[in-house]
């Protein structure tokens, strides 16, 4: 095996996927003929910062961070086949979806990288909302685009384009400014029949800014759309300069369509047919279930986007996932450190999750609140994590941990029961991220809070880096190939998927945190208010 993917990968036949996520920037290489398999991986750190009270990211550590990645990604290749990368067969490029890069006519970024993590967006989203008769999300770009008219900020007058990180990524490295139609539907509504911007909303959108912003024409403004297995160009020589520092990447590499990271999640767990759905769990956590026939009405909770080929999907996203968990690992590994234990990081991690299991179905009535950002959700304008307990309730490390883990879930079991109410089902949900390695953990959790299957594959902590190179990949398929059809003959046609159904207590006890949790919603506004 070895040997014949050093000589794939000397011959050109590897496919780059790249994702920028809100943690990690993480490269996967995988073969062109079977992208099932990860031949090699790397990946780099980086945070947002909250600057004059926005999350943001810098641009220069954009490209800092990618170089650094596909570096750890050469070096991990060199260390397994002894060969290097000159040549690869396609590359792909993901990142958090949503946000607000806005670019002048000379291609400078006119003002700070504002991510999807904003929630300034209220008044900008709530007329969008009216006015479109569809759910508009603050995170959303057309949102920050219009909150910045709102405001009359000077930069308006000069946006001759803007995007998506994926889109601006792709964009330095092909020279192309488009987007795959998932993360477009996170820009500005898509009409599913056309696979396009919805052209009536594009027109309501005009007429309403003519006043504020004379002139301004959105569909202008806005990438072109492509949808998955269509060409967005190929690799520049300034591109591979940008991925490669050290020069031995060659151009002309052909590119795919730029996604989100919601559509490279549905690829990773082969949820992009109806009644298929999957929970992406990082520092967001959203779930992503494909429709059978569209939504009664508009629901606040509920995001309208696409999958990758252009079906329609409804997402119920959240700002906050597994940071605040992780933030209290990190405090227990600082103990196991100081206190001499020997227990590494990875320990720490996995005993504390397995703690969790002998905890009380209902986490013994202590509730754990993961909002370090705004949660629209929640109705919460600003993050506050809290944990909160009563004098009665049992204060264990088992409940303790069960409660930080239903936590991650709270407020995204709140717009599952949206979809519940709207007689939306799923034959199985498919589950990926970081916090899913610990098996039977995670999982099972998050089965009882969807009292649903929930199922995990092998590449479950790959997520969405090794997504984007399958649809890399998909580039080679025979024209108008069926997306679908190839992710279960082509990709997970001996796949395995570990699928938990929820256990008999679980079930009713996270309901029980449930109705706690939001009634204990008024502590946090409360929080909010105060501090």
């Amino acid at each position: 095996m070895a040997a014949a993917a050093a000589q794939a990968i000397r011959d050109g036949r590897a496919v780059l996927g790249i994702e920028l996520g809100s943690t990690r920037i993480k490269a996967c290489l995988v073969l062109a003929d079977d992208p099932s398999t990860v031949l090699a991986v790397g990946s780099h750190a980086w945070e947002n910062r909250f600057v004059d009270r926005l999350w943001t990211y810098a641009i220069d550590d954009v490209w800092t961070g990618l170089q650094a990645a596909y570096a750890d990604l050469v070096a991990d290749v060199r260390g397994r086949y002894g060969v290097g990368i000159e040549s690869l067969a396609a590359i792909g490029v993901s990142a958090m979806m949503h946000g607000y890069l806005a670019f002048g006519a000379d291609g400078e970024l006119l003002t700070g990288f504002r991510t999807w993590r904003n929630t300034n967006t209220d008044r900008s989203a709530a007329v969008l909302s009216e006015l479109f008769g569809v759910n508009i999300p603050l995170r959303w770009s057309i949102a920050h685009l219009y909150q910045a008219v709102l405001d009359e900020e000077p930069h308006v007058g000069d946006v001759a384009f803007f995007t998506t990180l994926a889109g601006y990524v792709h964009w330095k490295l092909t020279g192309r400014k488009v987007l795959g139609v998932g993360d477009a539907s996170g820009m500005f509504p898509i009409d599913s029949s056309t696979h396009d911007y919805d052209g009536v909303l594009l027109e309501k959108f005009d007429r309403l800014v003519s006043e504020r912003a004379h002139g301004l024409a959105v569909a202008e403004l806005l990438p072109e759309v492509l949808v998955a297995g269509e060409s967005a160009g190929e690799l520049t020589a300034e591109g591979a300069s940008l991925l490669d520092t050290s020069g031995a990447l060659r151009p002309g590499v052909p590119l795919c369509p730029p996604e989100g990271d919601a559509g490279t999640g549905m690829v990773a767990t082969c949820s992009v047919a109806p009644r298929t759905g999957n929970v992406s769990a990082g520092t967001s956590i959203f779930a992503m279930v494909v429709l059978e026939r569209p939504l009664s009405r508009v629901h606040h909770e509920l995001d309208l986007v696409t999958t990758p080929a252009g079906d329609a999907v409804a997402m119920v996203h959240c700002n906050n996932g597994a940071s605040e968990l992780a933030a209290w690992v990190g405090l227990f590994d600082r103990f196991a450190s100081v206190s001499g234990s020997g227990l590494s990081s990875d320990d720490v991690f996995e005993t504390l999750f397995r703690e969790a299991l002998d905890g009380d179905p209902d986490a013994g009535g202590l509730l754990a609140y993961n909002h370090l950002a705004g949660e629209p959700i929640a109705g919460l304008t600003e993050g506050r994590p809290l944990f909160v307990r009563t004098p009665d309730s049992r204060f264990t490390l088992a409940n303790f941990m069960r409660a930080q883990l239903y936590g991650v879930f709270g407020t995204l079991a709140l717009g599952m029961r949206v979809l519940d109410d709207e007689g939306v089902t799923l034959d199985r949900m498919f589950a990926h991220g970081g916090v899913f390695r610990t098996a039977g953990v995670a999982q099972r959790f998050l089965a009882g809070a969807l009292d649903a299957p929930v199922a995990v594959g092998e590449t479950a902590s790959e997520g969405g880096a090794w997504g984007i190179a399958v649809l890399a990949a998909y580039l080679s398929a025979a024209p108008g190939s069926d997306l679908d059809q190839y992710l279960r003959e082509r990709v997970f046609g001996a796949a395995s998927f570990h699928t938990v159904d929820p256990d008999p207590e679980d079930a009713p006890g996270f309901a029980a945190y449930l109705g706690r949790y939001r009634a204990g919603l008024a502590v946090e506004s409360a929080a909010v208010s105060a501090l």
